[in-house]
């Protein structure tokens, strides 16, 4: 989670009032924060504040925490508007950036007044945004500017390495981009970014002055913003338009927070124009009685209005709902869920009075999960070592290296790695990754894991459903579709459930050597010998078998 720095005199200032620190410790709740360390400097004294919440950038600086405190302490309340006068600037994006860098925002900030703490807020909310929410500059990637230097219009544009030249932020010397990239300090933490493309991103005025290489530095000379700095020219790059959209409604509302007048820029596509900023609210609906009956305390209508007016909503109750609209620059509202955090927050966690539950019955085990106990203490009867392995995983291990086309599975929408991208569909995939973790070992190894799948169901609210499945594989040179099949026969006497094996064919498998397992006419699992590319492609060298089973039905029938 983000960790970032303020000022206590700042943030009391851009709040209007003064607290004591322990009140801070409170206040900062509000803002989805922790009051991480205090400490005095230079006779100032500072916060860390620890966010916990990584889709709220607008949080992450001493503007967005005194903005939520103002409106948490009901100083004002309702959607905070904010001005955009259109300005003359234009930024002409060159199409040959599709596939390195394709998309451009800006905008212009005029009559900011920075001291040495603004301009601490201004490059660290950059730094957090473009490290943690922009994925380490890959999704987004911030630049801000000097405006008086430079001289519109604006060209985002793809240009060949060995034509690019300039003096890097913190340089004293003219680099090539090359050089950049293998000798100054940005250039080699993000030089990866853009390095062996035939183009790299320049954004030059119309004289011709470089700007910036984004990703990965701005120029000394047209890229630098100091305290003397009035008029901000910003720049945000990345692959998702949505995405830096709301990375530039984060930094000019938190500039205007302090003052700063928000002007939009034209951004001329080859297909398309946009006109940036965009702070247009965004809408949302969910039942009243829905924040009644999970708040856990007794609220009116009118109560949960006032609430949301405190978190930035502005509200209408019509027909048992709440239609909200709420700030562009917030992106975290997915579900009703969302929106009974706020009214808790608004209301105070503190304030809630804990109660001990009145339960009229004794607690005892699900009668599902002790069914899961019982496989695994009969898989382990059988010889077999149980693993654990994770839910999280991607396409390439569920799918290309299983031999098979890939299938619809539940991603992850902004994940922090592409590795742990996706749920996983079967378990297969997971034991096959965890044989090729283990080549060293001794064989035979026999493993197995009871654990759950993610499947897509329209018909539930989730959109998903999670299985809970048993599989098993087994490897050692001489291992055969009889020996797997031993074991999948022995589970199912033990549950008194009759199963039959269709033949069927499936990429994971050696043809001819592979069965859907039937259970009452329905299919509930598979098993058979791996194929060789699917070893291949784990670097595994033994042959392996292997079956997996769907758990509820037989639950059902043997309960």
């Amino acid at each position: 989670m983000p960790k970032f720095d303020v000022a206590k005199a700042d943030l009391e200032r851009l709040v209007g009032k003064g607290f004591t620190v322990e009140e801070w410790e409170d206040l900062f709740l509000y803002a989805k924060c922790e009051l991480d360390d205090v400490w005095e400097e230079n006779g100032k004294i500072y916060f860390k504040a620890d966010a916990k919440d990584t889709n709220r950038p607008d949080l992450w600086s001493a503007e967005g925490i005194a903005r939520q405190i103002k409106w948490a302490l009901g100083m004002k309340k309702g959607l905070p508007k904010y001005e955009i006068e259109k300005s003359d600037i234009v930024v002409y994006v060159d199409e040959k950036l599709k596939d390195i860098r394709p998309y451009g925002v800006y905008a212009l900030v005029e009559d900011v007044k920075l001291d040495e703490e603004a301009l601490k807020q201004l490059i660290q909310l950059q730094e957090k945004i473009a490290l943690t929410f922009g994925r380490k500059r890959r999704e987004v990637a911030i630049g801000t500017f000097d405006f008086d230097k430079l001289r519109p219009p604006f060209y985002y544009k793809a240009v060949e390495p060995e034509k690019i030249k300039f003096i890097p932020l913190n340089c004293e010397e003219e680099m090539t981009a090359n050089e950049i990239l293998e000798k100054h300090e940005k250039g080699i933490e993000y030089g990866h970014l853009i390095k062996g493309k035939p183009y790299y991103p320049l954004l030059v005025d119309s004289e011709g002055n470089v700007l910036s290489m984004p990703p990965v530095i701005n120029s000394e000379t047209h890229g630098k913003v100091t305290e003397e700095t009035r008029n901000i020219f910003i720049d945000i790059t990345g692959w998702d338009l949505n995405k830096i959209m709301l990375a530039l409604n984060v930094i000019v509302t938190a500039l205007a927070e302090r003052g700063g007048k928000i002007k939009s820029v034209k951004v001329v596509y080859r297909d398309f124009e946009i006109e940036t900023p965009d702070l247009t609210p965004k809408e949302f609906e969910v039942e009243l009685d829905y924040i009644k009956k999970l708040a856990g305390i007794e609220l009116s209508d009118e109560q949960i209005k006032e609430l949301l007016e405190r978190m930035f909503y502005e509200v209408k109750l019509e027909n048992g709902k709440a239609k909200l609209k709420y700030p562009a620059f917030r992106d975290d509202i997915m579900h009703a869920r969302d929106v009974l955090e706020d009214v808790l927050i608004a209301y105070g966690y503190n304030e809630i009075e804990p109660e001990e539950p009145k339960l009229a019955v004794q607690g005892k085990g699900d009668d599902f999960i002790e069914f899961e106990n019982a496989i695994r203490e009969l898989m382990i009867g059988f010889g077999l070592q149980e693993v654990m392995t994770f839910n999280l995983t991607n396409k390439e291990v569920q799918f290309t290296k299983m031999n098979i086309p890939e299938e619809e599975i539940v991603e992850i929408e902004n994940p922090v790695s592409l590795r742990w991208s996706a749920l996983r569909k079967w378990l297969i995939p997971s034991l096959m990754e965890f044989l090729s973790l283990n080549t060293h070992e001794e064989y035979p190894q026999k493993i197995f894991e009871v654990g759950k799948a993610t499947l897509i169901d329209e018909t539930k609210e989730t959109k998903t459903v999670s299985e809970s499945k048993l599989a098993v594989a087994i490897a050692h040179p001489r291992v055969t579709f009889t020996e797997v099949k031993e074991i999948l026969d022995s589970v199912m006497y033990h549950l008194g459930i009759e199963y039959e094996l269709e033949e069927t064919e499936h990429g994971s498998f050696i043809p001819g050597r592979v069965g859907k397992i039937i259970v009452e006419g329905k299919e509930i699992g598979i098993i058979g010998e791996i194929h060789p590319q699917v070893l291949e492609n784990w670097g595994i060298e033994m042959p392996v078998a292997a079956f997996e089973v769907f758990l509820k039905p037989l639950y059902k029938l043997s309960s």
